[in-house]
């Protein structure tokens, strides 16, 4: 067997060898031809075109098809499939295990990919499947946050752990890794649950260490692949529009060679020629637009860009570009798997492609009681603010001072509530009725009056009083007497509600008491 004669064929093939070598992943392979717009070939089987060259967008079976293929790698093999007539008459096809083939030779032939290429594919395509069986073994990178998915193995039972994501309050997923096979398997309850962000942080502080002398070598492999990968995929798109120029100009052959007078053959041609100008343009438009885009993602200020990091691999690990995926394949290509055990702290072993192994001991988190525990000092200082202050003015004054609440968020006059309640914090009422201090009932009840006069002897500035909260005041003892100071002639027309007293400007600035028990409460007494 040799090497299909057609350039843009062996393009195409490479390039699918190339991408799933990169990505490890047959789905992603896909995707990547499709945002490339890159067509695959295939050949027709059956009816009068048979044997064509046809192209298509690429398929998952497609490429499946192409990687079991031992043909791809240069091998003569012989036995692969079994055919089997059925008792309706029909015919069944089963799939014989390598090792029962009748016949199978490698470098027999020139291939696409060698022989241990071809190997390592299967072995991948195996562990990808093995994802979703029962040993639940390492599968791709996906885009979680999950340093080691499919790396964690449980030191209990020696089986591979899950993901399970749940988000925190301030709005960040953070992953654990669980072991569920005994409790799948037999209804008991889960093996084991690790935090993962933690153990993740301690990964990441490792790999960097490991590998800063590699740094050098992987910024300039990361270098060189787009360049690569973006002038292969530039030739496979030149290709095509090659061939869609070759196809057209055959057309236009045919119908120049025809008789003008055999009209009906000249207008089947004419209307293929049509056609085939059309699939030119749109070939010819998809290629320029692909290429402007990747002038874009390649410009020379990314040129620049990753030969610097090559000095400080710290920065290209935390670089937020990096995705999630890229550091998990940095990632498998120096660890072969992580135990992890939970026992006072979380103990991490980690063994390196190679043998060799480190051991680690990262804290247990806090659980989330304590995450959301208010520090000592910030309730001493709470505790201070309300011998004068309302809730909501002990909160703003810790938000003037660049304090904050759980979750990084300010305080409000709730979460002061909160923390009353829970440190057994008095609020600024009761501590002023433990002064002695009087409600609106008892200052009425001693003055003779209603309580819609205190209110509005309250507002007009004549009665001193001390605010709590919006609409809660408390008076001072000597409120009565100070009262009793002003002309019967003041008094009267306020009690009626027709008093020309200008009240005060601000109607919730503080008025200070004529007789205050206490420096502390003229300090904070205030009107509507």
């Amino acid at each position: 067997m040799l090497l299909d004669p057609d350039q843009q064929v062996q393009q195409a093939i490479r390039l699918l060898f190339e991408s799933f070598r990169r990505t490890h992943s047959a789905g992603r392979t896909v995707r990547e031809f499709r945002t490339q717009g890159l067509l695959f070939p295939s050949r027709l089987r059956c009816g009068p075109n048979k044997g064509t060259v046809v192209w298509a967008p690429l398929t998952h079976h497609a490429v499946l098809q192409v990687l079991y293929n031992p043909r791809y790698a240069g091998a003569f093999f012989f036995g692969r499939a079994r055919y089997r007539r059925t008792v309706a008459g029909g015919a069944k096809i089963e799939h014989v295990p390598r090792d029962e083939w009748l016949s199978l030779v490698p470098d027999a032939h020139p291939g696409y990919v060698s022989w241990s290429e071809h190997e390592d594919n299967l072995r991948q395509l195996a562990a990808n499947a093995q994802a979703h069986g029962d040993e639940r073994r390492k599968s791709p990178p996906r885009e979680g946050v999950a340093l080691l998915q499919g790396l964690a193995v449980c030191r209990r039972c020696g089986l591979r752990m899950t993901v399970r994501y749940h988000q925190r309050g301030n709005g960040a997923i953070v992953p654990d890794y669980v072991c569920v096979r005994d409790a799948i398997e037999n209804g008991g309850p889960v093996c084991r649950t690790i935090p993962g962000a933690s153990v993740d942080d301690a990964i990441g502080r490792l790999l960097i260490q490991a590998v800063t002398p590699m740094a050098l070598e992987v910024a300039l492999t990361v270098q060189r692949e787009p360049t690569e990968r973006a002038e292969q995929a530039d030739r496979l798109r030149r290709q095509q529009v090659e061939r869609a120029r070759y196809e057209a100009n055959l057309v236009q052959r045919r119908y120049m060679q025809v008789d003008p007078d055999n009209r009906l053959v000249a207008d089947a041609l004419e209307a293929d020629w049509n056609a085939r100008l059309r699939e030119l343009a749109d070939a010819q438009l998809t290629y320029e637009r692909q290429r402007q885009q990747d002038r874009l993602v390649l410009d020379e200020q990314q040129r620049t860009d990753i030969p610097s990091l090559a000095t400080d691999f710290p920065r290209l690990w935390r670089d937020p570009r990096t995705g999630h995926q890229d550091r998990k394949r940095i990632l498998r290509l120096i660890l072969e798997d992580v135990t992890l055990v939970r026992a006072e702290q979380i103990e991490v072993h980690v063994r390196f492609r190679g043998g060799a192994t480190r051991s680690l001991t990262v804290p247990q988190p806090l659980p989330a009681w304590q995450l959301r525990k208010t520090d000592a000092e910030v309730v001493r200082l709470v505790d201070h603010l309300l011998n004068t202050q309302t809730d909501a003015e002990a909160a703003a004054t810790l938000n003037a001072r660049g304090l904050r609440a759980y979750g990084d968020k300010p305080f409000t006059s709730t979460s002061i509530r909160y923390i009353r309640e829970a440190y057994h914090v008095a609020d600024l009422f009761s501590r002023l009725r433990a002064k002695g201090l009087l409600t609106r009932q008892e200052i009425a009840s001693q003055l003779g009056v209603s309580l819609e006069t205190v209110k509005r002897w309250r507002r007009c500035g004549l009665l001193p009083a001390v605010r709590c909260s919006d609409r809660v005041y408390l008076y001072p003892p000597s409120a009565a007497d100070a009262l009793r100071r002003h002309p019967r002639s003041i008094l009267a027309p306020a009690r009626r509600g027709r008093t020309n007293l200008t009240p005060a400007a601000d109607p919730g600035s503080r008025q200070i008491a004529t007789n205050p028990p206490d420096p502390a409460l003229a300090a904070s007494a205030s009107a509507d």
